[in-house]
């Protein structure tokens, strides 16, 4: 199994900025794309950002974070950041790390996904 584990959420004030991180442990794995989604109460999850892990990284954001919000990853350490700039009151839920990839230690390669525990984001003045 891959665990994810999230940090970096708070709160701040509209127009503040934060950074979330999520790193990955785990035993004989691989990891093909980390992405950040997002879920108000009340509303469903939703995409935020997401970074693939080979060549330079492809990304691909929600039109509601474009400009605002940038994703990237340190694959030396499975690790990949939220840098969120200009946050507005609507950005508030609770933020959660997913990974997908393979786990290697069997006859074949088997894919996986995972998920952070979530982490708190809160906008308000």
């Amino acid at each position: 199994q891959v665990q994810l584990v999230e940090s970096g959420g708070g709160l701040v004030q509209p127009g503040g900025s934060l950074r979330l991180s999520c790193a990955a442990s785990g035993s004989s794995f691989s990891i093909n794309s980390m992405g950040w989604y997002r879920q108000a109460p009340g509303k469903q999850r939703e995409l935020v950002a997401v970074i693939t892990t080979g060549g330079g990284g492809s990304t691909n954001y929600a039109d509601s974070v474009k400009g605002r919000f940038t994703i990237s990853r340190d694959n030396a350490k499975n690790t990949v950041y939220l840098q969120m700039n200009s946050l507005k009151p609507e950005d508030t839920a609770d933020y959660y790390c997913n990974a997908d990839g393979y786990l290697y230690g069997g006859t074949w390669p088997s894919d996986f996904t995972s998920w952070g525990q979530g982490t708190q984001v809160t906008v308000s003045s």
